[in-house]
């Protein structure tokens, strides 16, 4: 049978009017301070050389054809003008698939905006400092890893496949673990320090050290960068400027699908700039000075043009997030071109989830926390914005660390910020009958003394009797013992700091980890916390307390703040992939036209009409490239074979787009739950000898050309 259900053997047919011009067919499916704050058990992993080619028969380049192979997600834009894509408004092709996915099989297929242009968390008594230098240097390191060894990487779009070659050139790893709050810088080289990983810890606007800076910027009405990091976070309130934080946030995947989504309470952004504008001035800021300090504390030992750069995101994000975060990236100039004729420059740029990264860092504190061969270890890195969850099962031997994701990541905006905005909300609440404390200075003194000091030593219920006390910025106003406020202070219990503030964010994170353990269907052996907001006590007591009977192991890494920017270098040093699998945390899939079945008329005949061949087709289809839950091994490329109909050699390019579900169910129809259009692009079948040799001969009813398509998912947004 051919496309549609039509026999290939007849004689094509008419060119095809209206809808069916030019339309491919289908065959029938065959986050500063210096002390920072589905299960496979028994899964073996193939060597990817040996997974088999689709079910559907057609080995690779068969039948005389070439494959016009899809682009990785990761390296998939939906900018008007970038080469080989087409622009949103372009009309896409129907088409269909021949093979099966892997996975399993379906039937087929701030409350307001901020008031004078300042953020939430500003100290008025601190005045903008002046940027200091400091000649000496240290650093924090981190043990070297084993090197691998040649052969072990696959195509171009992974993780894996863009990782440097194996051969150890001493090339620099530079990880940039980008925050909602807090940002840090970490890097290694095998020809530095003994290979281990180093953090900076000496930047602008301060003498102390600091293993993270401030994720900050302070803008002037022209909307000109006036500092960043400490500088703009300790920068008092001056006329004409505007500071900027949380800004990650907007990058958000529901954010992105609907800006009416974005929480209100987080600070506006500046007139006339979006979230990738301030991403990308915090990240030239960011990375201008860290190469520099990385050549003060080297000596100029590597090629800072050349490094290769690991950058940081969430476990939620999807592919919009990451895409647009790899090109802020690449407009900060994260990475560049190192000498003339480099025109792979953009490849040394990528993208990591923080999971994952921290799972690299704390698997090799294996001494530590007596992590063995085929356990399985969770990794909640709890940050400035976000929660991420992942579970990873060691593989190998610990001398050549591997590690594989049990089941898909997950993750929520219920990071420390969200105490902030909690605390906020409930000082308002409290002083709503003394306006004068407040005014914007008086909110942001308020909560500087929450953020630098309660906010990660507060212990919950032992601290139920106490009172905790916030100096006011205003002291003329009237003493008000009903609220707390007394000799200029404001004196809240702490019981309503936990019922108020703390415990509806823990307890947001408790459900997410419950959750993902759920999810895994396997043994715990270890619950490894990292990230900023893991410092926090409360927050700490109540993990232990959820889950010390079902995980024998509950650790917080000393380094737990910095345990992602590690991991990411780390991963980069050891110049072979460590993290062999992942799970699709969501499904891939396109609309495709299968020939109609009995379930097809009984459940959605209006799809259901005839082709120019008489055969009764049914539109509006689905067809899952990838679903959601499926194992797949890093660099593996999953292939679909398409048939295209032209009704004149012109009609040479085939337009497809991918969409994206989070839905669990499997489904038939476009209709039956929400699906978000990831991407458009083309293929020119012209290139394909195919095509060609149809093109040259005579076809008055046009004709068929028969390609695949390969999808390629890294671990970030896949």
């Amino acid at each position: 049978m051919g496309c549609c259900g039509e026999p290939r053997s007849k004689v094509p047919p008419p060119p095809p009017q209206g809808n069916n011009a030019g339309q491919g067919a289908i065959y029938p499916p065959s986050y500063p301070t210096n002390t920072q704050p589905s299960a496979h058990p028994g899964l073996q992993y193939p060597d990817p050389s040996k997974t088999p080619h689709p079910p559907n028969g057609y080995p690779p380049n068969g039948n005389g054809t070439m494959h016009g192979q899809m682009p990785s997600v990761a390296q998939m834009q939906t900018l008007n003008g970038h080469p080989g894509l087409v622009s949103p408004g372009s009309p896409p092709n129907d088409f269909g698939p021949t093979g099966y996915p892997p996975g399993p099989q379906g039937t087929m297929g701030h409350h307001g905006p901020p008031q004078n242009n300042f953020g939430p968390m500003m100290d008025p008594n601190i005045q903008r400092p002046t940027p200091i230098h400091p000649p000496q240097r240290s650093t924090t390191v981190s043990p070297p890893l084993a090197m691998g060894t040649p052969g072990q990487f696959t195509g171009p779009g992974s993780v894996t496949s863009g990782l440097p070659s194996t051969f150890d050139d001493g090339k620099l790893s530079i990880s940039v673990d980008f925050g909602t709050t807090m940002s840090g810088i970490a890097y290694g080289s095998s020809r530095i320090n003994a290979g281990r990983v180093q953090n900076i810890i000496h930047w602008p606007g301060s003498f102390e050290t600091f293993r993270k800076v401030p994720t900050c910027l302070l803008y002037d009405s022209n909307g000109r960068v006036l500092a960043w990091g400490l500088e703009a976070k300790n920068a008092g309130p001056m006329p004409g400027t505007i500071r900027c934080e949380w800004f990650k946030l907007f990058l958000e995947p529901r954010a992105l699908r609907d800006p009416t989504t974005i929480d209100p309470r987080l600070p506006s952004l500046p007139p006339g700039k979006n979230a990738e504008d301030l991403i990308v001035d915090y990240l030239s800021c960011l990375y201008e000075y860290a190469k520099e300090q990385i050549t003060r504390e080297t000596g100029a030992v590597a090629d800072l043009n050349a490094a290769d750069v690991w950058l940081t995101v969430p476990a939620a994000w999807d592919a919009a997030g990451c895409d647009l975060m790899r090109d802020a990236a690449i407009k900060a100039g994260l990475v560049q071109s190192a000498h003339a004729g480099d025109r792979n420059w953009r490849d040394r740029l990528r993208i990591i989830t923080e999971p994952e990264a921290a799972a690299v860092h704390c698997a090799h504190l294996t001494d530590l926390h007596k992590l063995k061969p085929s356990q399985n270890f969770l990794i909640c890195d709890a940050g400035g914005g976000t929660v991420d969850l992942a579970i990873y099962k060691i593989i190998g031997s610990l001398s050549n660390l591997e590690i594989a994701e049990v089941c898909a990541r997950s993750g929520a905006n219920c990071g420390s910020i969200f105490l902030d905005l909690r605390f906020r909300e409930l000082v308002r609440t409290l002083l709503a009958e003394h306006p004068a404390h407040l005014d914007p200075a008086s909110q942001a003194f308020f909560m500087h003394a929450f953020a630098e000091s309660d906010k990660l030593a507060y212990n919950g219920e032992e601290d139920d009797d106490n009172y905790f006390h916030f100096n006011c910025f205003n002291v003329e106003d009237p003493d008000d013992p009903s609220v707390g406020l007394v000799n200029g202070e404001l004196a809240i219990p702490g019981i309503l700091l936990r019922r108020e503030v703390f415990d509806p964010v823990i307890e947001e994170v408790l459900n997410l980890l419950e959750e993902q353990i759920k999810r895994a269907a396997a043994p715990i052996d270890a619950l490894m916390m990292v990230g900023g907001f893991s410092e926090s006590h409360y927050l700490f007591k109540r993990v232990e307390a959820r889950f010390k009977g079902r995980i024998p192991v509950i650790a917080r890494p000393a380094d737990a703040d910095t345990a992602t920017s590690r991991g990411a270098a780390q991963y980069g040093l050891a110049r072979r992939p460590l993290v062999s699998s992942v799970i699709a945390g969501r499904s891939y899939l396109m609309k495709v036209k299968l020939p109609a079945e009995p379930e097809d008329w009984g459940k959605r005949p209006a799809y259901i009409r005839e082709n120019d061949a008489g055969i009764s087709i049914c539109e509006n289809r689905i067809q899952y490239l990838v679903q959601k839950g499926a194992i797949l091994r890093k660099g593996q490329r999953i292939k679909t074979k398409f048939c295209k109909f032209s009704a004149t050699p012109q009609d040479r390019i085939f337009v497809a787009v991918l969409f994206t579900s989070d839905v669990d169910k499997t489904m038939r129809y476009t209709d039956e739950g929400e699906i978000q259009e990831l991407c458009k692009w083309s293929v020119d079948l012209g290139m394909l000898p195919t095509f060609q040799m149809h093109a040259n001969m005579p076809h008055p009813n046009g004709f068929y050309t028969d390609f695949e398509l390969g999808l390629e998912l890294d671990s970030a947004g896949e």
